[in-house]
C-alpha cells in the first residue's frame, strides 16, 4: 500500500470519529492549557481528514503512484465524510434537512451518472465546479462546528450551506451535459458504423451478380 491510499483510508477512519464526536453530547476534552468540547475535536479531525483529500492526489500524481484502488476509493471517501458530517449536523439539529437530502442526493445520482459512463467505456472527469463545491462544503460543514460552539456563526453557516447546494446543482448539470454529449457522441458512431456497414453488405451484393 502506498502513502496517498493510506491517506484515503486515513480519511474512511475519520468518518465515524466525526460522526461520533457529533453527536455525543457534553463531552470534552482536557489538556494542560485548555479544554476542548466535542464539536471542536470534531472540527480537528474533520479538517485533518479535508487536508488529506488535497494530499493524496498531490502526492500520487508527484510521486507517480496513481492506483486504481486510489482512484475508486478517493471519491468514496470524500463523499462519506461530508455525506456523515451533514446527516450528523441534521441529526442535532444545526443543519437543515431538506438542504441536506438535496445535497447527499445528487451524490448519488453523480456517482451513478458517473458509474453508468464508465460501464460504457467513458471516463466523466471531476468538473472546477465540482472541486469548487467541495471546498464550500468543506467551510459549511466547518462553520456549522463551530456554530455548536458559537451560536452567531449559524446564519454564516446556513448561506455557506445554501451555496453548497447551487454548486451542486450547477455541476450536476455539467456532468448530466457532458454524459449526454458523450452517449449522443456514442449513438452517433454506432449507427455511422451500421450504415457503413450495411452499406458494405449491398455492396458485395450488388457486385455478386
Amino acid at each position: 500500500m502506498n502513502v496517498p491510499t493510506a491517506l484515503t483510508l486515513l480519511r474512511i477512519f475519520f468518518v465515524p470519529l466525526v460522526v461520533a464526536l457529533l453527536v455525543q453530547k457534553d463531552l470534552s476534552i482536557a489538556l494542560p492549557l485548555l479544554n476542548l468540547s466535542n464539536e471542536l475535536v470534531a472540527l480537528g479531525i474533520f479538517l485533518a481528514a479535508a487536508v488529506t483529500d488535497l494530499l493524496d492526489g498531490y502526492l500520487a500524481r508527484r510521486w507517480g503512484q496513481v492506483t486504481t484502488v486510489g482512484t475508486l476509493l478517493d471519491p468514496i471517501a470524500d463523499k462519506l465524510l461530508i455525506s456523515s458530517a451533514l446527516i450528523a449536523l441534521v441529526q442535532v439539529h444545526m443543519a437543515p434537512a431538506g438542504l441536506v437530502i438535496l445535497i447527499i442526493g445528487r451524490e448519488f445520482a453523480v456517482s451513478g451518472l458517473r458509474s453508468i459512463a464508465a460501464s460504457v467505456g467513458y471516463a466523466i472527469e471531476a468538473s472546477e465546479l465540482g472541486k469548487t463545491k467541495m471546498v464550500t462544503q468543506v467551510i459549511a460543514v466547518s462553520l456549522y462546528l463551530l456554530a455548536m460552539r458559537w451560536p452567531h456563526l449559524k446564519f454564516w453557516a446556513a448561506v455557506w450551506l445554501w451555496a453548497v447546494a447551487a454548486f451542486a446543482l450547477i455541476s450536476a448539470a455539467d456532468y448530466f451535459r457532458k454524459f449526454w454529449r458523450k452517449v449522443d457522441e456514442g449513438v452517433k458512431r454506432r449507427r455511422r458504423r451500421e450504415l457503413l456497414r450495411i452499406e458494405r453488405q449491398r455492396r458485395r451484393s450488388l457486385a455478386g451478380r
